[in-house]
């Protein structure tokens, strides 16, 4: 059995940071990595609750055995295929619209 400091512990959300090409940083809730077609991607929630509305999925991009990239993806259909996997996976924890 989990105390509440375990439990808190356990399930603590992962904070990724991440630099946009400006300069500009933003905080995103890490929510789970999928892998389609070959690629692996990381689908992440925004942390500023007005913008909760909409997770952001990218592309994973490693540059060597320790250190990876993010890209953005132009492919609409690439995007949908990953965010349905999502939802599939996690249809009981979340409320889709």
């Amino acid at each position: 059995m989990l105390n509440n400091e375990d439990f808190a512990e356990e399930y603590e959300a992962e904070i990724i940071t991440l630099e946009d090409d400006l300069g500009n940083e933003k905080d995103f809730e890490f929510l789970d990595t999928v892998e389609y077609d070959g690629d692996e991607y990381i689908v992440l929630l925004p942390v500023d609750e007005d913008e909760q509305d909409e997770v952001m999925i990218l592309r994973v991009e490693s540059l060597n055995d320790e250190d990876e990239t993010y890209a953005g993806i132009d492919d609409e259909e690439v995007l949908q295929a990953v965010f349905d996997i999502f939802k599939d996976r996690y249809k009981d924890d979340y409320d889709f619209e």
